[in-house]
């Protein structure tokens, strides 16, 4: 559901310093170089500024150092890639929740469902469940037995919730996203793995998003703990008694072994893989498919990747990689040598 805002009404609703023609007339939110009459575009980007020029938008959103580099309608703010955010939403509300139960939904013994809550075709809730007011469950999605799941959730089809873990307020889990699966817990016995029962849950805080195809696992003996506004994006592991901390947000395709502690505000970026029983502080930036192999103590960006080069260099490298520890021995043999001339050179 798209609808149309004139920009004195979207700065009304949410703040910003209004220049120009208020009464222009915005339907539509779009990069710069795409944007038509109607709609409004934004710069964030200093390398896009030339495009101010020719940009075709009725009006734009601009950072406090942009405010003169048009004479378009437009709205400044201190943070002009929030606002973006902030306007397409206003622009894009999502579809009003129809509440109800559909009659191909199965519900469970027990299970108390908020009668604003929307429970949609082929849906399973479990069991003593409890499902807040304005939830959305799509179709197909399997709850289990004694989950909670706050106000205003929103599950796309096919997420499943195994039992007994507890989801807040304004949750948005897409398809295929699965809270909640046992743990990787096995132990060698007579030659043979026994499996570890995993009988923790998983805790999720208030305004969390999860991705398609994310998984969450529940803790073997604790609970595995996703705080308050934390983001993760598709088709990331999250193993067991894993604790993120509230704000963090992480890229597609990470993965978090078990018992790993993240901290506040983290940014873990896309393919990293943070290994077991590690901690990383608040504030905590990790590249791009880096592998942190011991404990971060302290705020700040790290990385540690082999930067991409031709094949054949990359081989040639890759060679000298495998002799290092041969290398700095041979160095060290070679410096203690040369001090050996320096001081009979000073004799």
């Amino acid at each position: 559901m798209q609808i149309s805002l004139t920009l004195q009404e979207i700065a009304a609703r949410l703040g910003g310093h209004l220049l120009g023609d208020g009464a222009v007339s915005i339907s539509r939110i779009t990069t710069l170089d795409k944007a038509q009459a109607g709609e409004i575009s934004f710069l964030t980007n200093s390398k896009y500024r030339s495009q101010l020029a020719s940009t075709n938008a009725s009006a734009l959103i601009l950072g406090e150092g942009d405010a003169g580099a048009s004479d378009l309608p437009r709205i400044i703010s201190d943070n002009p890639y929030a606002y973006f955010a902030k306007v397409s939403a206003l622009l894009n509300p999502l579809l009003p929740v129809v509440s109800g139960i559909h009659a191909t939904a199965v519900i469970g013994e027990g299970a108390r469902i908020a009668s604003s809550a929307s429970i949609a075709a082929t849906a399973v809730i479990g069991r003593n469940a409890v499902i807040g007011e304005d939830a959305v469950i799509g179709a197909g999605c399997c709850i289990g037995d004694n989950v909670v799941i706050g106000c205003r959730a929103r599950l796309y089809p096919r997420v499943v919730i195994y039992h007994d873990c507890v989801i807040g307020d304004d949750l948005i889990a897409h398809s295929g996203a699965v809270i909640g699966s046992d743990g990787f817990g096995i132990a060698m016995d007579a030659g043979h793995w026994i499996k570890i029962p995993q009988v923790g849950r998983v805790v999720i805080g208030n305004a969390v998003e999860i991705g398609a195809n994310t998984t969450i696992d529940r803790g073997a003996l604790d609970d595995t703990v996703i705080e308050d506004g934390v983001k993760l994006d598709n088709q990331i592991q999250v193993a067991h008694n894993v604790r993120i901390g509230a704000h963090t947000a992480v890229a597609g395709c990470a993965g978090i072994a078990g018992s790993a502690v993240i901290g506040r505000y983290c940014r873990i970026g896309g393919g990293a893989r943070i290994l077991g029983h590690l901690q990383l502080a608040d504030h905590v930036e990790v590249a791009a498919d880096t592998l942190v192999g011991k404990s971060i103590r302290e705020a700040g960006s790290y990385a540690a990747i082999f930067p991409f080069s031709k094949q054949e260099d990359w081989r040639k490298n890759a060679v000298h990689l495998r002799h290092l520890d041969e290398m700095v021995k041979r160095i060290k043999v070679l410096e203690q040598e040369l001090e050996l001339l320096k001081k009979r050179e000073e004799k």
